[in-house]
């Protein structure tokens, strides 16, 4: 007798007044046609429509994953946003292991809602759930499709784009601010803000002024302005000479001034040092003691995909480790963004979470971060990557950072201590709420859906009370980082769970100059690369700087000299 081929059904299994819920899955059957069912032929042979009123699906066991996500619908007579949330629950075959259904559950989902194709309506969505289920989702059984209207909302927030930021946006003594401590440690001209953000002279003065009078900026002798420094500093015109003592045994590399001071306030017993120079970089160096250990930290004075910001990044890194030889452990310590997963709350990566780079247990080679130098697409609709893999000769601060994951340690002491260190200090060290926490996916045209942050299941506990750190690579590169499937697809490649704003530069220094261990700390600050979190930068920096501080003091003190 021959097998009955499997069709995929689509069955209403209840409805409200604002909400719809359908039942697809996949069933050996040979039904006959009729009023009540639809039987596709075509390009649709195999899928069967059942009108049938109610339906129950038989299935008592909860769903192996679910997600929802929330599209917002223009109205075209009067432009307002109504909410509807689309949920879907999916059951996979007996053969997918458990570990399996997540990764299936998101692959299926980034499809569902890729750019390229995003159903623009009902009918257009619930085809395509269908034709993805019965041409590539062979494993999936089942999957229960929601849809509630909620009423008027706006909707979400659109990440700008590269191309909208550089084009001149109004002068504000904020984004002034933002320029002279994205530059510091080196100063800025009337003319370098004149000529990099096409704002009028006059405007320029008046803002700096103001800075000034608040006591966020001061000007220099040259009529040049830099950040004031919160702390008191010594100009130098070179490091002074430091006893054997007081050698710093670990360096920490920031790239913006709120992860710097977020890094100084984890110190006791600071010294900070500014070399000023009117030709190349300056530097900026603050000595003191983290538990038992002498540490040296520094900002990198400019971070970009210039190539001038690139060869900063590396000369300011090795000129630091041609001062302070002893330095024997190099982290780098800031901002990045997430990825995150929508179906596995023990894989998802949220703002205020810090991402440590550890390799991926799973692959065989035990990179610690990969930067993405290209990414194309190839023939078999699949990516290839050209990437420069980075991994320490020596794992200790990696087995640190796990050991202290699993033992759950008290990073939250660290937080608590740094916002009462930095309390005065310009800047929302406090976390914001969770509400301005929303995870967008582009879905073309400029639109965006808006999708819930996965809930615990099973067995898994919440752990939202405290800090969340998760031990995984930590990818860079802007070809992958600012794009959504290529970004998806180099972070499923890699293992990455976090996107920092190229660094690799710092990493090909750090590794030249022959430091056996090094580490970089992320606290997410957005979903992107770190730079675009404005609001959660200061905190998520805050959090990564006390994982820093939890992996030194465990460290073995230094021999006594």
């Amino acid at each position: 007798m021959a097998e009955v081929e499997e069709k995929v059904i689509m069955t209403p299994k209840c409805k409200t007044a604002n909400s719809t819920t359908l039942v697809v899955e996949r069933k050996a059957v040979e039904p006959e046609a009729s009023d009540k069912i639809h039987i596709a032929g075509g390009d649709h042979t195999g899928i069967i429509i059942n009108k049938q009123e109610t339906y129950e699906n038989g299935v008592s066991e909860p769903c192996h994953a679910q997600l929802e996500f929330y599209v917002y619908l223009v109205s075209g007579a009067t432009g307002t946003h109504t909410r509807e949330a689309r949920a879907l629950r999916f059951w996979f075959k007996p053969q997918m292991t458990p570990n399996e259904r997540p990764y299936e559950a998101q692959a299926f989902f980034r499809e569902l809602v890729s750019p390229q194709d995003f159903p623009k309506d009902y009918v257009g969505y619930i085809k395509k759930i269908m034709k993805l289920m019965q041409h590539k989702y062979q494993q999936l059984k089942m999957l229960e499709v929601e849809l509630r209207q909620e009423g008027y909302a706006s909707p979400p927030p659109a990440y700008i784009d590269d191309s909208i930021i550089n084009q001149t946006p109004l002068i504000s003594e904020q984004r002034v601010l933002d320029m002279i401590e994205n530059a510091y440690p080196n100063p800025l001209s009337v003319d370098d803000f004149v000529s990099a953000a096409k704002w009028s002279k006059a405007d320029v003065k008046d803002a700096l002024e103001s800075l000034e009078e608040k006591g966020l900026t001061r000007a220099m002798s040259e009529g040049v302005y830099v950040r004031q420094h919160s702390v008191d500093t010594q100009v130098v015109k070179q490091m002074p000479t430091l006893s054997s003592s007081r050698q710093p045994s670990i360096a920490v590399i920031t790239a913006l001034y709120c992860e710097k001071q977020a890094v100084d306030a984890m110190m006791d017993n600071q010294e900070t040092y500014v070399r000023y120079t009117t030709v190349g970089e300056s530097n900026v160096y603050t000595l003191g003691t983290i538990g038992a250990h002498r540490v040296v930290t520094t900002k990198l004075p400019s971070v970009g995909r210039t190539r001038e910001a690139m060869t900063a990044a590396g000369n300011t890194t090795t000129r630091l480790l041609g001062i302070f030889q002893k330095v024997e452990y190099v982290f780098l310590v800031g901002v990045g963004g997430g990825v995150p997963h929508y179906t596995d709350y023990s894989k998802h990566v949220r703002l205020g979470d810090v991402v440590v780079s550890t390799p991926a247990p799973d692959l065989p080679d035990k990179y610690v971060y990969v930067f993405c130098e290209k990414a194309e697409k190839n023939a078999k609709g699949g990516w290839d990557f050209e990437v420069k893999p980075y991994k320490p000769v020596n794992f200790l601060l990696q087995d640190i950072a796990v050991r202290l994951t699993k033992s759950k340690a008290s990073w939250d002491l660290y937080v608590k201590e740094g916002l009462d260190r930095l309390r005065g200090v310009p800047g929302r060290w406090e976390p914001p709420e969770s509400n301005t926490d929303r995870l967008c996916v582009e879905v073309g045209n400029g639109a965006y859906i808006e999708v819930s942050h996965p809930a615990p299941q099973g067995d898994q506990t919440d752990t939202r009370d405290g800090l969340r750190v998760t031990c995984a690579p930590v990818a860079g590169g802007r070809v992958v980082s600012a794009a959504g499937e290529g970004r998806a697809a180099f972070a499923a490649h890699t293992r990455a769970l976090a996107y920092d704003c190229e660094l690799d530069a710092v990493l090909d220094s750090v590794v030249g100059n022959c430091k056996d261990c090094f580490i970089s700390l992320r606290g997410i600050s957005d979903y992107r690369d770190g730079t675009r979190g404005k609001d959660w930068q200061p905190h998520a920096a805050l959090c990564a700087a006390a994982v820093m501080k939890a992996i030194i003091c465990a460290i073995d003190p230094p021999p006594s000299e």
